[in-house]
């Protein structure tokens, strides 16, 4: 199962890319769920956590295409380091504004801020697919990358929360934004694995964004849903960790999470399947959508744990299977926008389930929540049927067939 895995390492550069790469994504999911932890403890809401975080996430969502844009246009090494700088001194400003107690509109605007972080994951990606384009290797790199994205969410969310709740409530968004200009540094530092800029016609105007091609819509939407489901389990199992008397027990819950997404992935990307990626897309909706069911029946955090778990096991697989999507949709000179808005994607969807979540909570309780992550489950199940719809349609031999 490992061979595959080997063979990608063969290429120059391609360790220190990956490694630094890791490192630069581990910020992302520290600060949502740093954000959150951080202003239920000392504000006393989880409303204005799920708020602020959803802002952040929301900014990161609409800004990160179009850094991603710019990086197409002028490379990851001139535009990188610019949009961490702006991200950093958001998360400072949200920090100080916790510290001092300020008011709420200047954790908003900090947030604002420090949704200028770029898609760390989509130009490690992009490093991929230039090494790797038309070859089998690719969809296995895709695979390493969501197992990578993987185990951000399993260190990234309990070293947040572990911080903040062990030591002071600033600590974990504080260790973000420490750690993001570091990743960021040591991914641009790695020149030779980056993606050559794509020659522009003089006077030419600007391509248009990939966003409107139909079959980058759909799987756009797709992750949309997924996301509402994350942001959801990512907040309410705070909630309910609190609610049973064990706040540092959703550390647990979000490490099931990730680790079934992470398991399923390894295989999957060891695996050669000859099934149509529009097919496996539909039968990750399906799976997807009918994990959501159980969560309306948890009762405990280890019943909670498992079935988190089992949720967590279609995620990676489905998620795969859109970036080689994206890979066949796109131009290549736009592939490093097409992939970020599949990551934007996701994180808008997480902003809507933490912020609809987090009312639900504090409305209703912990169990309200879930089902938010319920409904997003049907999402999911019509987005990917849309999905395989228009991508069918769109083959060569099916034109105009759903």
């Amino acid at each position: 199962m490992t061979g595959p895995y080997r063979e990608l390492f063969a290429a120059p550069g391609t360790t220190g890319f990956a490694l630094a790469g890791l490192l630069a994504r581990l910020p992302l999911p520290m600060t949502g769920i740093g954000i959150i932890t951080l202003l239920a403890q000392v504000r006393g809401s989880y409303a204005l956590a799920g708020a602020v975080a959803a802002t952040f996430v929301l900014t990161y969502a609409l800004l990160s295409p179009q850094v991603s844009r710019l990086v197409d246009r002028h490379g990851q090494r001139r535009v990188v380091p610019m949009a961490t700088g702006v991200s950093v001194i958001g998360l400072l400003m949200l920090l100080a504004a916790s510290w001092w107690e300020a008011p709420a509109a200047v954790l908003f605007l900090g947030a604002l801020l420090a949704g200028a972080m770029p898609s760390m994951s989509a130009m490690v990606r992009a490093r991929w697919t230039a090494l790797y384009r038309g070859q089998p290797r690719l969809q296995t790199a895709y695979a390493l990358e969501t197992v990578f994205d993987e185990v951000t969410f399993i260190v990234g969310p309990p070293l947040s929360i572990g911080l903040a709740v062990s030591l002071f409530p600033q600590a974990g968004v504080l260790a973000a934004t420490v750690l993001l200009p570091i990743g960021a540094l040591a991914l641009i530092a790695q020149r030779r694995t980056e993606p050559p800029i794509e020659a522009v016609v003089p006077n030419a105007a600007p391509a248009a964004s990939v966003i409107r091609l139909p079959g980058v819509r759909w799987l756009a939407v797709l992750m949309v849903a997924m996301g509402v489901i994350v942001g959801t389990v990512d907040i309410v199992s705070v909630a309910f960790a609190a609610h049973v008397g064990q706040p540092a027990a959703a550390s647990v819950v979000l490490c099931a999470y990730a680790a079934g997404s992470c398991l399923s992935g390894v295989l999957f990307g060891a695996l050669k399947l000859q099934t149509p990626l529009r097919r496996l897309l539909l039968l990750g909706g399906i799976a997807t959508a009918l994990t959501t069911l159980p969560l309306l029946l948890v009762g405990s955090i280890a019943a909670l744990a498992v079935t988190v778990f089992a949720a967590g096991v279609f995620f990676a697989p489905t998620m795969i299977v859109a970036m080689s999507l994206i890979e066949q949709q796109v131009p290549p000179g736009q592939l490093t926008e097409g992939m970020t808005w599949l990551l934007a994607a996701l994180n808008v969807g997480v902003a809507l389930g933490a912020a609809i979540g987090g009312y639900g909570v504090d409305a209703h309780g912990p169990r309200a929540g879930y089902l938010v992550a319920l409904c997003a489950g049907g999402a999911v199940l019509l987005a990917a049927a849309f999905a395989h719809c228009v991508l069918r349609s769109r083959e060569p031999r099916n034109p105009g067939i759903c």
